[in-house]
């Protein structure tokens, strides 16, 4: 099953994130399908960079959302 979720990416206190399309069972900054978006919480307005179109992709083809991804979007 596949799922949308967030990798972690940076230095220790100075994370950003990346929304990728990976296996469920992965380990969280495992091997990713697909990188879709980025998250900095860091910025000023907590800057959210989505492919919308890649989403709706994947969702279509059975991808399922995790609820810290759901909040975001």
């Amino acid at each position: 099953m596949l799922k949308v979720k967030l990798s972690q990416v940076g230095k220790r206190n100075r994370r950003s994130y990346r929304i990728i399309i990976a296996e469920a069972k992965s380990k969280r900054d495992g091997k990713s399908i697909e990188k879709i978006g980025n998250y900095n919480p860091r910025a000023k307005d907590n800057k959210v960079q989505i492919n919308k179109d890649r989403l709706d992709y994947w969702v279509k083809n059975g991808a399922q959302i995790t609820e810290a991804v759901r909040k975001l979007i």
